[in-house]
């Protein structure tokens, strides 16, 4: 998507509004594998197989990351995974999902927050 998409999308001047910038939580820094092993059985098949995918290690340990990044500029996680999304200029907005006042909070600092170039190049050599 980021490489074919993203830059189509920016070239045609369509805007992309992109879902779960947190990856369901497994981006926060919060999400454990005891946790994802205590999920409940009756959650949905999708939610099952995003937290028990085999990306699930690697999607834990780039939440340790964003965690680690975070700490530097006194910020959560949460907020640097919404500002690495929201750094593309292709992406005009990103839907944010919470379940709780202070879950909105420890978000909200991503509206003014901005990744520098060394902090982006960490996160992407991360994931290639």
């Amino acid at each position: 998507m980021e490489r074919e998409l993203l830059p189509y999308c920016q070239q045609h001047n369509i805007g992309v509004i992109v879902y779960s910038p947190m990856k369901s939580g497994l981006l926060t820094g919060k999400m454990t594998r005891e946790r994802v092993a205590g999920f409940a059985p009756t959650i949905s098949a999708a939610t099952r197989w995003r937290f028990r995918n085999r990306q699930l290690g690697r999607n834990l340990e780039l939440g340790e990351l964003m965690k680690r990044i975070g700490a530097r500029h006194g910020r959560s996680a949460g907020e640097v995974a919404i500002a690495w999304t929201l750094r593309n200029p292709a992406v005009t907005a990103a839907i944010v999902g919470m379940r709780s006042a202070a879950q909105a909070h420890g978000v909200l600092g991503a509206l003014e927050f901005r990744l520098g170039a060394e902090e982006i190049a960490e996160i992407d050599a991360f994931r290639s």
